[in-house]
């Protein structure tokens, strides 16, 4: 494990990072970097993201790192931006919960109070633009012993997405929950805790580990903690599905729709109307056989292309693969204007003509061209 100068030196390396000790060695108050960043520039990794603690009023700290993108009073926190760089930035605080699940209520504290409130020991880790490390009690420990471990024995009660981030984390890092961690985590999955959280927080946090570096190892995790034992795990359906998605699908969609249940299962997680229509076609889709590349495309016109994926690897992975890559592309070079000009009637007949030309060009029955395709769509209705 590095030490705390050679973590400092590790985020300066990185442009965000030297972006951010600089702003925070001219912050009224100090100010610290916290969380994952400390705890992967301590483990010989590469941040992932930079947050910071401002023991003082945020907001000079926050317009000086970059474009201010959104405030949020109610946890006085600062998401900025700066190129590539993101951050966010929050004034020291400390906070409770009314009710398990709810959202914290919060005043303003010392790092200590704001480390105290963290998630797990691990993330509980704060570090001075001059290089001086401050933590939650054990938390180097716990970091040295790669173990994962909450702070208060209500952690997972008053705030159930942390079960998400635990099992997140112990794929991605590959740490493992501390007896009793993982003890007070299986007893609030068994006592409802996630009930108590809305579903479009629990939505967040499955988006979250859908992009994680083995997303399907944290399904896994989650499945066996109970997060989400209803799903479908098949690895070699998801590679499959995945090993033909054409570029701009949505790997992450792709993912979860292959080992879904039902279309139904995705509704209360918050996803947007175009997320849960790829998600439902997943689900429901046929598996996709081999046939001739016209009756393929009649019946997958309109299809996702994540659900086309998945319907391949249940089925004909050969079929999907052509489909993506080569027949849902093919087009005529005439349109219902060049039939019109040969004296087609307007009406039906000039879409059902371009049908039958497109069929059979995908059937390699025409070749390509103008001339010849016309001639295929009058000859059509001789």
């Amino acid at each position: 494990m590095r030490t705390p100068v050679q973590a400092l030196d590790a985020l300066r390396e990185r442009p965000c990072g030297a972006r951010a000790l600089e702003v925070l060695r001219g912050a009224p108050g100090g100010g610290w970097v916290v969380g994952g960043a400390v705890r992967d520039a301590l483990l010989g990794g590469a941040p992932r993201e930079i947050d910071l603690v401002v023991e003082g009023d945020p907001e000079p700290v926050a317009r000086a790192l970059g474009e201010v993108i959104a405030v949020h009073e109610r946890f006085g926190t600062w998401d900025v931006a700066d190129g590539d760089c993101l951050f966010d930035v929050v004034r020291s605080r400390a906070e409770s919960y009314a009710a398990p699940g709810a959202l914290p209520d919060v005043r303003p504290g010392t790092l200590d109070d704001d480390l105290a409130r963290r998630d797990f020991t691990v993330n509980a880790l704060a570090l001075g633009p001059g290089g001086e490390l401050r933590g939650a009690p054990g938390a180097l420990e716990d970091l040295r012993a790669r173990r994962l471990r909450v702070l208060h024995p209500e952690s997972f009660r008053d705030d159930p997405t942390r079960l998400w981030r635990l099992v997140r984390y112990a794929v991605r890092l590959g740490f493992a929950p501390e007896p009793e961690t993982d003890r007070l985590a299986v007893e609030a999955v068994r006592e409802g805790a996630l009930a108590t959280v809305s579903g479009d927080r629990l939505g967040a946090e499955l988006r979250l580990a859908l992009v994680e570096p083995a997303p399907l190892a944290v399904l896994h995790a989650a499945r066996n903690l109970g997060l989400a034992p209803d799903l479908h795990l098949e690895p070699g359906l998801v590679r499959d599905a995945l090993s033909v998605l054409p570029p701009g699908a949505r790997a992450d969609l792709t993912l979860l729709g292959a080992v879904l249940p039902d279309p139904a299962w995705p509704q209360p997680y918050g996803f947007t109307a175009p997320e849960l229509r790829i998600l439902q076609r997943c689900a429901a889709i046929e598996p996709l056989h081999a046939a001739r590349a016209s009756e393929v495309v009649a019946r997958l016109r309109g299809e996702p292309v994540e659900a086309v994926a998945v319907a391949g690897a249940r089925g004909d992975l050969a079929t999907a693969r052509r489909y993506l890559a080569e027949w849902r592309l093919v087009g005529l070079e005439i349109d219902g204007t060049d039939l019109l000009a040969a004296g087609v009637a307007e009406g039906p007949e000039i879409g059902r003509r371009l049908q039958a030309t497109l069929a059979r060009r995908l059937d390699g029955e025409l070749p390509a061209g103008r001339q010849a395709e016309l001639d295929a769509a009058l000859r059509d209705g001789a």
